[in-house]
């Protein structure tokens, strides 16, 4: 059996364990530079406003029903995912985190009332973090995602928690799902369907493996597989990335040399953090930078440079003076540019790699870049850095940031008494 738990309106919740006050009331939460909608609460979606809403389009809805405006704040959401998927792993040894609010755990040889299991493992995380949570049990993770939706769907019938462990519940939950709600089918597989007339799940379970071969590819027959009740979908183990890319969009139009290399060695540092974190030296990477594409009436300009190391790396310090090299070269005077990034690629595990007799990595780099990894690490922030780096790791428009209750001393909660 799998279990799939998933954070109810993850980031609106986040907002909510430090300030009770919203409850009960519309909540949103917008994307980098406060662009669009990308979390809303059941009070929000039952108002109408649409996931990815750009949120100047939305302003009168936004004063019309009093909705609560938050600008994304990633290093909070990231903590409490954090503290939520560390209380899950002690119900299973095996767990896939999925995304940043979803794991599955695998039950297998716990042989306990798994609709009681669930309801234990709500309450514990609900208790530890605040967060509400939905728990769907069944035989496949296909199916334990469709009991989920079920759960969270119909919250006063199920607790929150729902088992489909019996042939009649799972035909029952089939005939009940739409098709372009199956986890994986996606808006291009769903117009297949339909025009096929499969408007339910139980009509795609029950087409020929032949056409879903051929229509879906093996992903589709893996997934009606997996809904059938028959194993098919394995937990993923976590692989190491082949590529590390970081890229935004600067808060505001910069022109100044100085200003376009503070966010290139940033995003740099970010991916090289990254990099250690998976214990992999890069070989390559690319700069890449662009003017603001909206605005028509001024040059445009996209370039981008490819940069092969004379060694493999994955210190900070090296990286980024290899990043600045590259931005060097494609950079131009008197333009203004709104999006930068840096892609780190080519990558060879540490452990195995071989050093060259004449180009190496500075040895000293390596104790260096564990000492800062673990200090930043601990307090969940960049307390060192480079002192090429502004104190502000994201330059964005946050017009409606929270505090970083759990990640910054200074933002901690306080209490009056």
């Amino acid at each position: 059996m799998y279990a799939l738990i998933d954070c109810n309106n993850f980031y609106a919740s986040c907002e909510r364990v430090f300030n009770p006050t919203l409850i009960g009331i519309p909540v949103v939460v917008l994307s980098n530079n406060d662009g669009c909608v990308i979390a809303r609460s059941n009070e929000a979606k039952a108002i109408g406003i649409p996931m990815g809403a750009p949120a100047f389009e939305y302003e009168h809805l936004f004063r019309r029903y009093k909705v609560k405006v938050f600008s994304a704040n990633f290093p909070l959401y990231g903590d409490m995912s954090r503290r939520v998927m560390s209380l899950l792993s002690n119900y299973s040894p095996h767990q896939e985190i999925y995304s940043i609010d979803e794991c599955f755990l695998n039950l297998e040889g716990i042989n306990v009332d798994l609709q009681k299991y669930g309801l234990e493992m709500k309450a514990r995380i609900e208790k530890g973090t605040g967060i509400p949570i939905s728990i769907g049990t069944a035989p496949t993770k296909a199916l334990a995602k469709l009991a989920n939706r079920i759960a969270k769907k119909f919250p006063n019938e199920t607790g929150g928690s729902y088992v489909i462990d019996t042939e009649e519940k799972r035909i029952k939950a089939l005939k009940w799902l739409k098709v372009e709600d199956i986890w994986g089918v996606g808006r291009r597989n769903a117009k297949k369907l339909y025009a096929i007339g499969a408007y339910k799940a139980i009509d795609f379970v029950n087409l020929s493996e032949a056409w879903v071969r051929k229509n879906m590819t093996i992903t589709g027959l893996n997934l009606q597989k997996d809904l059938k009740g028959i194993p098919t979908i394995e937990m993923v183990e976590p692989e190491k990335k082949k590529s590390i890319g970081t890229s935004r969009t600067f808060e505001t139009d910069l022109r100044s040399f100085d200003e376009v290399r503070e966010r290139i060695t940033t995003f740099t540092s970010m991916g090289a953090e990254k990099l250690r974190e998976q214990n992999s030296f890069c070989k390559r990477l690319i700069v890449f930078i662009g003017t603001n594409p909206f605005k028509e009436h001024e040059t445009q300009y996209y370039p981008s440079i490819q940069i092969k190391l004379p060694f493999p790396t994955n210190s900070t310090l090296e990286l980024v003076k290899f990043a600045h090299e590259g931005l060097k070269q494609i950079f131009k005077k008197n333009l203004y540019y709104k999006r930068g990034g840096v892609l780190l690629t080519d990558f060879v595990d540490a452990s195995v790699y071989q050093p060259s007799l004449f180009f190496n990595s500075d040895p000293k780099h390596k104790k260096l870049m564990e000492v800062i990894d673990k200090l930043n690490d601990k307090y969940h922030r960049d307390v060192v850095r480079l002192a090429s780096q502004d104190e502000r790791k994201h330059k964005m428009k946050q017009a409606h940031l929270s505090p970083h209750y759990t990640t910054d001393i200074n933002e901690i909660l306080t209490v009056e008494v």
